[in-house]
This record gives structure tokens, sequence and C-alpha cells, in this order.
């Protein structure tokens, strides 16, 4: 009933679609309000408007506020006045002769139902509907209001009253205004809306992947990454101050805890090194991405670029997916900080336990789109993670707070029907881990942590479904795909001309992003020795091949520029000489005797 006035659009970031449209609007969290004025010419992110909560009552209330604000002069013309008439206007009204109800709703001045009221009869006809505060005590009591909100009604015929309804709430009001003979909707034509186009993909069928729920997936791990790195992440242009220490901190335990194939933990490995070596306190994500991306051509790098869900697939598109492999990622990364406590050894992350949980804590308060479940997250993490004194406590902390969201969200709408929340493990997947005290369920601890250690183990994983790594040395073809890519873990790669070749291309990058920098906001702010590594990182330019030959851009211009000034310097020499060469020639010049 208001979209004469104000339209509601629906847009989901998270399709594949919509990813570079929800960073182009800079969209961090979910659900979020965007708001745009009418007849807005210059491209806008809109206005964010933030309720108390996101209940429907306040987001239409915000959506009133948005209206009210509006500047006068583009307001759109369906849009009626939102704002309060006095006694005196009131009084007007009853002098006058009308062909339509004139409606009157009195009400406090924080109540919105006499607007939302407005709203629902903009598009009704031989109706207006206004609204007055309760100020004026004499005159409510001269009309019989005893009590707000309530309405007042003026009928066509001259004569007024109070309306006597059951309950005075903006439906019944509404409700009985809508049914009064002669008020009836206005004939409009529909809306003129972009069509959509026709999309391939649309036709495309989601095949269901058969799935063993006691194994991990590569294929859900990977395609986590990839949701993290391009597109959660990617929603923040710059990233800075705690963001980015959280961001570089997520990467380092990643890079030495992560099971992956060697492509990826290799990225990974070259993402923690070149953030490592940056001298810069705010970096332009989009750095980043092209690392990720591998613009910098590095050998034996690669994450693939979409989603494939096997464990984490939901019945919906929507259910499960991303939220499911980031649980599966952190559980890992517990696992295999207690299996490999020297790990993080001189990444100034070691010798603390809470090490990967802090870090998932300050991950989920920075970029985790849901913000309730961030808020849950922060309130579990405050209650209890302090308590945290060894790697196995880590693992065994984070599995029962898990259990603590399934057991919250347990019938909730995210809930996916054909995967129920349910206290896990189950006992079809770890009979041992569940025992009975008094005839009271009781979990066996020591068996659950065993079965953690089990479950989230390198050897778990299987690499059904696994996208093919073409960009990696290693080529998978048909069956032999799992033997190859185990194969793939952790071992040596390269040899040391490569190596050589790939910190280039990371020193160049590097140089890449202070050179962008400073050209989009000025002298960059380095603490420490960021000056001193800036001096040294302007040293070590790109080794992007040039005809084959290890010269950047920077250098093949410099040779240029010493080529030109090196010609012209001998231009002027030889030029200096000849006509030296002249006068000394008729200085000197004898005639025949």
């Amino acid at each position: 009933d208001w979209e004469s006035a104000i339209r509601v659009g629906v847009l989901d970031c998270g399709e594949e679609e919509n990813y570079e449209t929800c960073k182009e609007y800079g969209i961090h969290y979910y659900p979020t309000f965007r708001y745009f004025k009418a007849f807005t010419k210059q491209f806008t992110t809109g206005e964010n408007y933030k309720g108390a909560d996101r209940e429907l009552q306040t987001v239409r209330q915000m959506m009133i506020d948005f209206l009210q604000n509006h500047s006068q002069e583009l307001r759109p013309p369906a849009c009626p006045p939102l704002d309060p008439v006095s006694s005196s206007d009131i009084t007007s009204l009853f002098d006058k002769n009308s062909h339509h109800y004139t409606a009157i709703v009195f009400e406090s001045n924080n109540s919105y139902v006499g607007r939302e009221v407005i709203l629902d009869l903009i598009q009704y006809e031989n109706i207006v509907v206004k609204r007055a505060l309760n100020f004026d005590k004499p005159f409510l009591e001269k009309l019989g209001i005893t009590s707000v909100p309530s309405c007042y009604l003026m009928h066509p015929n001259g004569s007024h009253g109070l309306i006597n309804i059951l309950k005075p709430l903006r439906s019944f009001f509404s409700s009985y205004l809508k049914s009064l003979p002669g008020v009836r909707k206005k004939l409009l034509l529909p809306l003129q809306l972009p069509a959509q186009e026709k999309r391939e993909e649309s036709t495309e069928i989601k095949v269901w992947k058969e799935f063993d729920k006691s194994k991990l997936y590569m294929a859900d791990l990977e395609s986590g990454l990839h949701y993290l790195l391009r597109v959660e992440l990617a929603t923040h242009k710059t990233l800075e101050g705690a963001e980015l220490k959280t961001f570089k901190d997520f990467v380092t335990i990643s890079a030495k805890l992560f099971p992956g194939r060697q492509p990826v933990v290799k990225l990974l490995e070259t993402l923690q090194e070149w953030l490592v070596s940056l001298p810069l306190d705010k970096i332009p994500y989009d750095a980043i991405l092209d690392l990720v991306n591998n613009k910098m051509r590095i050998s034996g790098i690669f994450l693939t670029k979409k989603v494939q869900w096997v464990g984490c697939q939901g019945s919906r598109p929507e259910l499960r997916g991303y939220t499911c492999s980031l649980w599966k990622l952190f559980h890992i990364l517990t696992v295999q900080a207690a299996l490999r406590p020297k790990a993080l050894i001189s990444t100034g992350l070691e010798d603390n336990p809470q090490t990967v949980l802090q870090i998932m804590r300050r991950y989920i308060h920075h970029f985790f789109g849901c913000r309730a479940c961030a808020q849950h997250f922060e309130e579990m993490a405050k209650e209890s993670m302090d308590s945290v004194k060894t790697l196995d406590a880590a693992v065994l902390w984070l599995w029962e707070k898990h259990n603590v969201v399934n057991n919250r969200l347990a019938g909730d709408l995210t809930e996916d029907p054909k995967f129920p929340k349910v206290q896990w493990p189950p006992p079809d997947i770890c009979p041992a881990c569940h025992e009975e005290i008094k005839g009271l369920h009781s979990w066996n601890e020591a068996q659950v942590l065993q079965f953690m250690t089990d479950h989230y183990n390198s050897e778990n994983i299987l690499y059904k479904y696994a996208e093919s790594q073409t960009d990696s040395s290693e080529t998978e073809q048909g069956d032999t795909r799992e033997v190859k890519d185990k194969s793939l873990l952790k071992k040596p790669s390269g040899n040391r001309e490569n190596k050589i070749q790939d910190k280039e291309n990371i020193l160049d990058s590097e140089s890449k992003v202070l050179d962008k920098l400073v050209a989009n906001h000025g002298p960059v702010k380095d603490s420490g020795k960021s000056a001193v590594g800036s001096a040294n990182l302007k040293q070590t330019k790109q080794a992007v091949s040039f005809l084959g030959i290890g010269f950047s851009n920077i250098d093949m211009s410099l040779c240029v520029i010493l080529y030109v000034a090196s010609s012209l310097f001998l231009m002027i020499m030889y030029f200096f000489f000849r006509m030296r060469s002249k006068r000394w020639k008729v200085k000197y010049y004898r005639s025949s005797v």
C-alpha cells in the first residue's frame, strides 16, 4: 500500500551474480537497510538507517522517518504530508464543504500509528487522512477524545464524530476507513521495473552430491576460503587498524595450520609473507584480491573461484553453505594447532592456547556478515573463552559452543529440514562419545577429544568433487585425482629460480600497493621501520617478464631515459668539438706565400 511513496527491494548478497554490486555499495553485514531518495541523479550508496532491532515494526518506523526527513522539493508526488496539523487547521475543516472523507488520527508525539494509517490509505480515493498530536487538551475534550490514539472522522455531508473501534491499532483504523462507502482503491498503472535479463545459469540444474557425513571434503573447505577471501572480506574497501591485524593473524594461522593442497597452501603462505613485509597501516583490499587472484602470475598457486558445497550443501541454496564451511575451517585449525604445537613458532602467535579461538573471535566480530550471530558468539566468548588453558581445551571449547549454537537454532527458520540441528557428534558417528549417568545423557569428553582429533585430521579429508587445480604444476585427471591431491599436501615446491621469481613478484605487489596508496591518499603514515621499508621496497621492483627477460616497466623506462640522455650527450659533445675544430682552423690559418 505504500508503494506510491516508497518502494522496497531485496538483493541477496550471497548470490555470486550480486557480489560486485554488494561490494560497490559497501554492504558488510546482513541484513543491511539502505534508503535512496527520490529523483536522485548522481550515484549514491544510499543512507544507512539503523534501528534498535530488525523487527518488522522497527523497519516500518525507519521507513517513515526516512520519508519525513526527505527534502520537500524532491519529495515523491504521491507521498502525502506526514507532519501533524494544528487545532486551528482542524477547526477550519468543520466550516468547509468537501466531497471526500477526512480522517484525523490523534496520537502522542512518539506514536507512529497516524503516519502508518496515512500511508496505508494513499492509494485510496475519496478520503484524506491527517494526524494531530494530543497537546491541546481542551480541544480534545471538546471533541470527546479521552484517550489516544483515536480517530475522528468528517463525512462529505458535513457530519463528524469519533470512530468507535474495538482496539486502537493501526490495522483496525486502516480497515475501517477502507470499508467506508465510496472509498475505493485507485486504478494505478503497474510499476515499470527494468526487465530482468534471461540468464543461462538459471537453466542449470543443481545435482545433489552424495557424501559421507563422517568425512570432510576439501571442496567445502576451499569453497569456504574462496567465499571468505573474495566475497566476505572484499566488501571492505580498505583494511586498517584492528581489522588489518585480525586479517594478518587469520592468514598466518591458516598458512601454518590449514592441511590443504599445495597450491592453496602456497597461496596462503605467499599472502602471509606479503602482509608481514608490507610496512603499511592501511591496505586497499583490491591489492589483496590481486594476489588472491594471482595477477602477479606466481607459479604454483591456485584457489577455486566458485563454491562447490558437498558436506555443506543445503536442501535449498540459501541454507547451510558458507557458515557450515566456516565452522569446519575453525574446527580444523584448533585441531591442527593441538596436533602440531610448533607450527606457529616465530609467528608471534605461539605459546597461547587461545590463539586460534581469539583470532576466530576477532574475525567474526569484524567481518562475519550475520550481525546477530556475531553478537551471540561474542557473548559466549566473554563468558568462558578465558578459561581455556591448553590446546586440547581449545578444541573442546569450540566443540561445546558449536553445540550451544545448534541447540539455539534448532527449529529456527535458518535450519535446513534435511539437516536438523542436533547435538554433535551423534551416536551413530561416535557411540563412545555418549554416556548415561543415572539415566541422564552425558558426554565423555576424553572420547569427544579423540573423535575431534581423528575427524578433523588431514587423513579424514576426501578430495572428491574438489576442482582440478589446472593452474598448478600438477594436473589431476579422472579417478587418480584423490591420490594426486594427497601428494600435494605440504611438500616442497619449485626450484630455486622459481622461488626467487615468486619473491620478486611479491615485492612488486608491495611496491604497487605503496604507489596506489600514495596516489589516492597522499603520503602514507608508517610506523617504526615503515620509511626504511618503503625505500627498500621501491628498490626492488617488478619481475614480470618483458620479452622473456626479468625487466619491469620501470626498468625499461629507465633504460629508455638513459638511452635518450646518452644520445643527447653524444650529440652535444659532437657539435661542441666540431665547432671548436672550426674555430681552431680559422685561428691558425695561413695564406700561401
